[in-house]
């Protein structure tokens, strides 16, 4: 994948002699590409060394930091759902009626 966006790229550059707007898109492929694109050693780098067990390879790491980020999203969420209720008793009276309705 590397290969074929930095090779496009290049491609770019060099149509983009006679044409500037071809410069600019070489730019915005190789920002996506450093924005979106690599999937490879970053995420499991990002954990901390001694939490995968010996053996279980790079992808042992990767869930562990995906299903870490799953909790945290799940329990912001039910810590938002929490607050909201105290702050606004009548809203959620109301939206429970119109549930069981």
């Amino acid at each position: 994948m590397g290969t074929l966006i930095f090779s496009a790229t290049a491609i770019l550059v060099v149509m983009g002699f006679s044409n500037h707007t071809l410069w600019l898109a070489a730019i915005v492929l190789l920002f996506l590409y450093v924005r979106y694109g690599r999937t490879g050693g970053s995420a499991s780098a990002a954990g901390s060394p001694g939490s995968a067990t010996p053996g279980s390879g790079a992808a042992a790491g990767r869930t562990d930091n995906n299903y870490r980020a799953y909790r945290d999203r799940r329990d912001r969420q039910a810590r938002w759902e929490r607050r909201y209720r105290r702050e606004r008793p009548l809203q959620t009276r109301r939206q429970e009626r119109q549930k069981q309705e």
